[in-house]
């Protein structure tokens, strides 16, 4: 057992109310009388208790922020023991029960929201744990948790000079972190075994890439990187002694690794060099399944549709967007003057192919590059007026660290805790090892697209502006059950976040003041199509695959196809000659990797983008000459990373008082 699980008190009922009462997080009486006043308390206290439960989710929004007493919580790890998870549900039942017998008639909408949100949690949680039996067979939470919860924790660290960071009670937590690692994998190796006997074991691709080679980057991670980043980044008196005991802890978390992936190795393959997977493992276990799909649509994402639904209505809106970029691929052509081919998919890829010639000759470039179009879209914002921008607005680009590459396919942002008031978010571009094909994919118009989307006006504006707004949304609407960031996710959180983020490519092609063309050049242009593209294909693929009306090879092959107008099947000979169909199926199979481990989470970027549309144009309708775009983009974020089927009646009516 882990010292998170001894540290755990068990709030039931009334004594759930009692302890927010007494919590520094508790807050003043609401509106609506003594109903409102017990759901806060319960739901200060039920959010508090998740964070303590789940550090690494506690450090990803920096729950010390929220509640002094979760600040040691930074020195542990999930304890994912059967008895634990068995305890935390008995927990969980007792919410559940509170939340459900509260009173709705006299509260606020908000409080409503908050309401049914901790239900939905709590609902996905249960059945996570009983009727998917998800934790035995969770290899890649298992293997990526603890990387994440350290590199959010340094990313948290106070600036305590030029160059340096953390305070030597920040670094102690760290340490303790770090020594909690051997014990946490022992648990999840555990789990695993269990997972193994009742033939509840992870996909064989899982066991690969999460299950050796993750395990193997972490383990180089800690023997080398962490005591390095230690090494420049710690100061002051206790420098040497911070510096001697990470490099001790991260010796004993790498064995820890190396001992984790011996067991995956020994476990579910017969030769690890080729990669063969034992037969009793080799077959495919990614798909969720239909009724697993559709409670997740309704349970997380507050959704009617069904995957079939979603299946059959995603071909024409890729169609549609098929057809507008080899529009702009013959605008383009004729621009150029180039002589383009007579079909349209091949339009377009003859576009790109020539673009591409204008690329990155190195990852160090790429990444220049994409902190160059970052700032290029700041610049449009300020002159056009579609967001105040603070003067001093800073956005951090870097490269993708080693553990989480096999994860980010392309880029990704990690936003800054927001209960606190240190650290910043990052815009990681995941490296392509100077791959020629790959950086000719990251060409200079296929740039601001990406840029847009994890950058600005995307993640971190939207991150941003969620932060500055915290003290008006619930602690609720922050959490993510399951995980952050794996396989285990509820995904409740993407659909905002990921709907804005595609939403902001989008918006960054509308007409403004001064640019009846929007933010994009032509060619830039038929990137953010492209964007949308594959954005639209993700809902049929994922809907496919997890409902078995696709199989893997086909949505990559399809992938290919459609995203990249290069037909042909990824597994023929010719897929491996040329150097852009080699690269193109080789970014397919990553995508669909993901898509396959990490289900509904493919389909929140257009189904979360659809619906702030969809919300904009009620809203325009209603408001008329009094809407403006401006308000209701910060109406929208400042709702909470919680899908706008919670809210969109409440913000309509928002929107309209005076």
């Amino acid at each position: 057992m882990s010292a998170h699980s001894s540290a755990v008190l068990l709030l039931t009922g009334a004594a759930l109310v009692a302890a927010a009462a007494c919590g520094p997080s508790g807050p003043a009486t609401p509106p609506g009388g003594r109903d409102a006043a017990a759901l806060a308390q319960t739901l200060s206290a039920y959010a508090v208790e998740f964070l303590r439960r789940n550090p690494t989710t506690n450090t990803y929004l920096g729950g010390a922020g929220l509640d002094p007493s979760l600040r040691e919580v930074d020195g542990m790890l999930r304890d994912h023991s059967a008895a634990s998870i068995e305890q935390e549900d008995r927990w969980l039942a007792d919410v559940s029960k509170v939340l459900a017998e509260t009173p709705t008639a006299s509260l606020s909408a908000g409080a409503r929201i908050d309401r049914d949100v901790a239900l939905a949690q709590i609902r996905f949680l249960l059945r996570q744990h009983q009727v998917r039996k998800y934790q035995e067979r969770a290899l890649d939470t298992y293997v990526s948790e603890p990387f994440r919860a350290l590199d959010w924790q340094l990313q948290g660290m106070t600036e305590t000079g030029p160059g340096a960071y953390g305070t030597a009670d920040e670094w102690t937590l760290l340490v303790r972190r770090v020594n909690a690692i051997p014990t946490f994998l022992a648990i999840a190796q555990d789990q695993l075994e269990a997972g193994v006997k009742a033939n509840r074991t992870p996909d064989r691709r899982m066991l690969q890439r999460d299950g050796l080679n993750t395990s193997e980057a972490n383990a180089r991670y800690f023997a080398e990187t962490l005591p390095k980043l230690a090494s420049e980044r710690a100061s002051g008196p206790d420098r040497d002694r911070i510096v001697g005991q990470v490099r001790d802890a991260g010796t004993q978390a790498a064995g820890a690794y190396t001992k984790f992936r011996e067991f995956v190795a020994t476990t579910f393959f017969d030769n690890t060099s080729q990669g063969k997977v034992k037969e009793a493992f080799a077959s495919d276990r990614y798909a969720m399944g239909q009724e697993e799909y559709n409670w997740a649509l309704k349970n997380n994402f507050h959704l009617t549709q069904t995957a079939p639904d979603l299946y059959e209505q995603a071909w024409p809106i890729v169609e549609a967007t098929r057809t507008s970029m080899i529009d702009l691929a013959r605008e383009i052509g004729r621009r150029q003057g180039w002589l383009l081919p007579p079909d349209g998919p091949s339009d377009v890829r003859f576009v790109f192919d020539e673009l591409s010639k204008d690329s990155p000759k190195s990852d160090e470039e790429m990444v220049a590059w994409y902190r160059e179009a970052a700032f290029r879209l700041v610049d449009y914002a300020r002159k056009t007026g579609m967001f105040e921008v603070p003067a001093d607005y800073q956005l951090e680009v870097t490269e993708t660290p080693p553990p989480l590459q096999a994860s980010i396919d392309g880029a990704a942002y990690y936003p800054a805790p927001p209960f606190k008031t240190t650290g910043v978010g990052r815009f990681y571009v995941t490296p392509t090892h100077n791959d020629r094909a790959a950086l000719q994919s990251n060409n200079r118009a296929a740039l601001a697209d990406l840029s847009a989307h994890e950058g600005f006006p995307g993640h971190d504006w939207y991150y941003k502006v969620l932060t500055g707004s915290r003290g008006g949304i619930s602690p609720v609407r922050w959490l993510t059950p399951g995980a952050v960031e794996d396989s285990s996710s509820m995904w409740e959180d993407s659909m905002p976040a990921e709907g804005w983020g595609l939403y902001a490519e989008a918006l960054m092609a509308e007409p403004q003041p001064g640019s009846p063309g929007g933010f994009y050049t032509p060619e830039e242009h038929i990137y953010q199509l492209q964007g949308q593209l594959y954005r639209d294909l993700r809902v049929r693929i994922d809907t496919g695959i997890h409902t078995g009306r696709m199989t893997y090879d086909e949505a990559v092959d399809l992938f290919s196809e459609i995203v990249d107008f290069l037909p042909g099947s990824c597994g023929s000979a010719a897929a491996k000659k040329l150097d852009a169909k080699r690269a193109s199926c080789e970014a397919a199979e990553r995508a669909i990797f993901r898509y396959s481990k990490w289900p509904t989470q493919a389909i929140t970027y257009r189904l979360g983008k659809d619906q702030i549309f969809a919300m904009r144009q009620e809203a325009a309708t209603l408001l008329g000459p009094k809407f403006s775009p401006k308000n209701f983009h910060l109406a929208f974020i400042r709702q909470g990373t919680i899908p706008s089927g919670y809210f969109r009646d409440e913000l309509l009516r928002e929107l309209q008082t005076p």
